[in-house]
Parts: C-alpha cells; structure tokens; sequence
C-alpha cells in the first residue's frame, strides 16, 4: 500500500498451500498507539513545514502575550486595590482609632479639671466631656462596622463598648457626691481615672496599632513590585520582535502590519504598566514620608499633652496625695519635649518639628513647642505652691482665679495646655491634607491600568494572528 506507514498494523505473510493462491502480504490492524503521541507525531509533521512553524509561531505569541495581559491585569488590580485603600479606608481608620484615643484621653482630662471648680461644673466644661464621649462612643461603632471580619479590631471594639459606660458612670457617680460637698467624689473620679488609664486607653491604644498595621499591609501590597507581569511583557515583546525578524530574513519584507501593530499595542501595555506602577509606588512613598509618618507623630504628641494635662489636674484633686500623678506628669512631658531645661533635647515635638517639610507643618508645631516650655515654667511654680501647702495658688495657676493672697492669675498652665492643643491639631489638618493629595495621586496613577493592559493584550494578541495569517495566506 504505496504511501501508508505501518504505524498501527502487523504485516503478515502466507505460505502457499496446494491449491492457494498468493496474492501478496496482507496487512492486519495491530494496537493501536496513544492519541496524544499521534498528536506529537503529527505537530512533528507540521513543524517540518513553513506553514506548520508559523502556526506555531502565531499560536506561542497570542497565548503569550494574552497571559501577559491577564497577569498584569490581576496584579495591577491588586496594588490598586490596596492604593485605594491606603487612602480611603486604612489611614482614614488609623486616623478614626488615633481619634479614639484622644478623644478618650481628653474627657479622663476634661472630667478631672471640672473637679477642681468649687460648686457646679460649667457648663462648658460638661459640654465637652459630654462631646468627647459621643464622639469616642461613634467612632468605636465606625470601627466595628468597618473592621472586615479583623478578630482584633473586633476584639478591642468590643471591650471599649462594655468599658466605656463603666467609665462614664463612675464619673457620674463621682459628679454627683462632689455636687453634694462629699470627699467620695474624688475617690470615684480616681476610680474612673484607673478605668480609663487601666483599661480603655490600653485597648484604644492597641485598636490604634491594629489599624495602623493594617495601613503598613496596604503600603507594602501597593507598593510591591510586579516582577511576573514585567517579566512576561519583556518575554512577549521580545517573541513579536523576533517573529518580525524572522520574516525580515525569509521575504526581505520590512513591515508585517498586523505584527507591527501588535508590538505597538504590546510595546504600549509595558510602558504603561512600568510608568503607571512606578509613578504610583513614588506617590505613596511620598504620602508616607510627608503626612503618614508625620501623622503618627503628631497623634502620639496630642495624646501625650492630653495626659499630661490629665495627670496635672489630678495631681491637685488627689490635695496632698498626688505624687503619682505628678511623677506621670514629668515622665509624660518629657517624652513629649525632651527633659526639663533641655529644650529642644528630643522628645515627640522635635521629631514632629524635623518631619514637617513646609512652613504649614512647621509654624503650628513651632507653636506648641512654644506652649509647652510655657506650661513647664508655669506648672513648675504651681507645684511649688502645691510642694508648699498653698493649695489656692496651684489651683489659680492651673485654671485661673485668684491666689492665695487675692492676687487674679491670667497666665494659666490651662492656656498654655490649650495653645499646644491647638497648635498640634493645626499641624494634623495640614498632615492630612497632605497625606490625602500624595495617596489620592498614587491612586489615580492606577486608575484604568488593568483594564487598559488587557485591551490591549487582546489587540497585541489579534495584530500577532492576523500578522501570521497573511503569511500563511501565500502559501495557498
């Protein structure tokens, strides 16, 4: 049988008999060989011709070039993910629990200085205790409904919501025997200052670290490079070039056009995703350096002023018996502006003060700075009158009034708290819009990208084929 490979069959021969013909060799069907080996054979075949190789050639550049496609758009998509949430959900929710904290820290401070009016506690006063606990109780609900199935946010979330309302009925309770001129009021409002030191702002604090880990995780994915789909882009662009090559050499032809479009259309998604991965990966770089971690500092620097002032009032409201308190107090301060009498030294202000890169971050925190060399000098000559027995005197120092020998006090350690305040919350406001404008950046930077790099994967992967059928197309 001319032209038949025995692939599949036995040949067999007779040997002639009396009265048999021989007619010639016979060939019987014999076991038959696997599919996937005829396939090789059959690939082998092809490849052996010009038509076959381009096949080939056209069939290895699409799948390469649309797997490119598809792994920029999955890792691209990621990192933008994470891009939009570094400044949409993570910082904004390290923010809200830093604002927690000082909101927390501020009612334990504002509760211990309405201690130290005589009589009814102003109106003012109460007001912003009541303000600060209503915005710490929804903040709390904020974080519980955004913490995505996180246990330790929710872990956390769910002890402040139980202490909480402990805290603010030993307040109560104490508010109320000191209304009456009984001395079990300071007791409990040191009951609620344990509270609130022991256990709320221990937890808030570990919220804080929480969701700020969190923001650290969505940096580190934003910002993580996309080795695969850089590799396979470069791999893909080079396959197109040198199938442009190879049928320069064969026809003497300089242009393939559907080849040529699909090295511009596979040339553009590269450059895209290297500019747009880069320009983003310098933008949240930038977000960071210049308002994240500026943020951190000056969260830490509010909150520590704030206990500061906590721990200064009830030093008086302890009358006699606030050593402790007073001992919290320098530890705190100096933590926040370095030792007594080594301005500049170190401390939270310094470091706030060297990371603030424009006249808008520096002047406020300048300011508190300033305020805080002004509450030293002028707590330093209240606990001197306190040290002294001339309990008046420290108290005027601290909220204003008259001393001891009638003499009105108009520069209180009261002002300089609130200077240092405002001066840091000035300096979070100018961070933050900072931090928002850099991330928004690296967030718009990719925008588009992993939808745009698989478009124009599937017209690199057309452009290859319909290059490759032209060719094919002379052979018929």
């Amino acid at each position: 049988m001319r032209g038949q490979r025995p692939w599949g069959r036995v040949r067999v021969t007779h040997t002639p008999t009396s009265g048999s013909t021989v007619s010639g060799p016979a060939w019987l069907p014999g076991p038959r060989r696997a599919a996937w080996a005829e396939s090789v054979d059959r690939l082998r075949d092809a490849a052996t011709t010009e038509p076959g190789r381009l096949r080939i050639i056209g069939a290895v550049l699409a799948l390469l070039v649309l797997v490119f496609g598809a792994v920029t758009a999955w890792q691209i998509s990621a990192r933008s993910t994470a891009a939009r949430d570094v400044a949409t959900r993570s910082e904004p929710l390290s923010a809200d629990a830093a604002e927690i904290y000082r909101s927390l820290a501020d009612a334990n401070t504002t509760a211990a200085g309405g201690f130290l009016v005589s009589g009814q506690e102003p109106a003012a006063v109460l007001r912003r205790y009541q303000n600060d606990v209503h915005t710490a109780a929804q903040l709390i609900a904020n974080a519980a409904a955004n913490s995505q199935g996180s246990a330790d946010t929710q872990n956390q979330v769910t002890l402040l919501n139980e202490q909480l309302p402990v805290y603010t009925g030993l307040v109560e309770t104490a508010r109320a025997n000191n209304r009456q001129g009984l001395p079990l009021g300071g007791a409990y409002l040191r009951y609620a200052n344990d509270q609130m030191n022991g256990t709320l702002l221990p937890t808030a604090k570990k919220l804080y670290q929480v969701e700020t880990g969190r923001l650290h995780d969505d940096y580190a994915a934003a910002e993580s490079l996309p080795w695969a789909a850089w590799g396979l882009g470069v791999i893909a662009l080079a396959g197109l070039v040198w199938a442009q090559r190879r049928t320069y050499l064969r026809t003497n032809r300089v242009f393939n056009p559907g080849m040529l479009a699909g090295t511009a259309a596979a040339g553009l998604a590269l450059v895209w995703l290297v500019v747009g991965h880069t320009w983003a990966r310098v933008d949240l770089g930038d977000s960071w350096d210049h308002g994240g971690k500026s943020l951190q500092v000056l969260n830490q620097a509010r909150i520590g002023s704030l206990q500061a002032r906590g721990n200064e009032n009830l030093t008086l409201v302890a009358r006699g018996a606030g050593a402790a308190y007073e001992d919290a107090y320098e530890k705190g301060m100096t933590t926040l502006d370095g030792p007594r009498g080594q301005k500049g030294a170190g401390g939270l202000l310094s470091e706030a003060l060297s990371l603030a890169d424009d006249s808008g971050g520096r002047t406020p925190v300048q300011q508190a700075v300033d305020g805080v060399a002004e509450w030293r000098s002028r707590h330093a000559v209240a606990n001197g009158d306190d040290t002294n027995g001339d309990y008046d005197s420290a108290l005027a120092y601290v909220i204003g009034g008259k001393d001891s020998s009638g003499k009105e006090i108009t520069q209180t350690t009261g002002q300089s708290f609130d200077a240092v305040d405002k001066g840091l919350q000035q300096a979070v406001d100018h961070e933050t819009g900072e931090f928002q404008q850099t991330a928004g950046d690296a967030r718009d930077a990719l925008t588009g990208l992993p939808e745009g790099a698989a478009v124009l994967a599937v017209l690199a992967a057309a452009g290859a084929v319909l290059g490759i059928g032209r060719r094919l197309s002379e052979y018929r």
